[in-house]
């Protein structure tokens, strides 16, 4: 969760008037929630949270309302209520992570291109999916398909590391660039095949796949903490898919039918 700090300054009086200056500061700690199997809810510490972007907090307040419609209208309506969530999708300017000549529809309720056929997900499918992950903000997290960075964003404002691979050189550096460019340090982009995940960070305490496979990946289990979950649409390319919540427990995976979802396909050699 991302400090907030609200500064007052007392202004010069006029003519013979001391000059006073107060500041005064304010830092938000974060709750801790048990989670349950059938209602995900968030654990957030109350001291350390992840770096605030630059832009999230200063340019991107020029779409600040439509942010906030867009987050009850489409989110919270429709039954999220992690609020680490609800306040990660509140903050990231997700019209900085489509195409220019898009940006007027980025808080619109659908996904939208963002070239080489791939998309940037429908903004409840992205808060949905990430609260199924029952984050906290001491966690590493591992993406595999780093599109845009939007989603990689919104791990980003919750938890401590995100590494995130997408298989498409040149959105991989454009999606490396322009999180950097948002201040978004605890975010390591990779170029590669994320079907094999990213094993030299691994273990995770969550995995999260933003590309539809036809299987559920061995190496991603393989990678994934005991206790912990991976969140991944599962289905042939342009037909009925599922989203899973997959559960590791030792040797044994629960899996979790979520509802059904249409995703780009996973993409390389395998």
């Amino acid at each position: 969760m991302s400090d907030k700090q609200r500064r007052a300054n007392a202004l010069p009086g006029w003519r013979d008037m001391f000059v006073l200056v107060a500041a005064l500061s304010l830092a938000i700690g974060c709750r801790q929630a048990t989670p349950t199997a059938t209602s995900p809810a968030p654990t957030v510490p109350p001291t350390e949270t992840a770096p605030e972007p630059a832009l999230g907090a200063q340019e991107s307040d020029a779409r600040l309302e439509e942010r906030m419609k867009m987050v009850d209208t489409q989110i919270r309506r429709r039954g999220v209520t992690d609020e680490d969530v609800l306040a990660a999708m509140e903050t990231v300017p997700r019209h900085e992570f489509v195409p220019d000549h898009l940006q007027g529809q980025a808080y619109a309720d659908h996904p939208l291109p963002i070239g080489h056929g791939q998309t940037i997900s429908q903004p409840y499918i992205v808060a949905l999916m990430t609260e199924l992950l029952q984050l906290s903000n001491t966690d590493r997290v591992l993406e595999v398909g780093t599109g845009s960075g939007y989603q990689a964003a919104i791990l980003a404002q919750i938890v401590d590391e995100v590494y995130t691979i997408e298989i498409i050189e040149p959105l991989a550096l454009q999606a490396r660039e322009r999180l950097k460019r948002l201040g978004y340090t605890n975010v390591h982009v990779r170029h590669g095949d994320g079907y094999y995940g990213w094993e030299e960070h691994a273990p995770y305490d969550a995995i999260i796949v933003t590309a539809a496979p036809d299987h559920i990946p061995q190496p991603l289990i393989q990678q994934l903490k005991d206790g912990c979950r991976l969140v991944i649409p599962v289905g042939p390319p342009g037909g009925y898919q599922t989203l899973w919540q997959v559960t590791k427990e030792g040797d044994k995976i629960e899996k979790r039918n979520v509802t059904g979802v249409l995703f780009v396909p996973l993409t390389g050699e395998h």
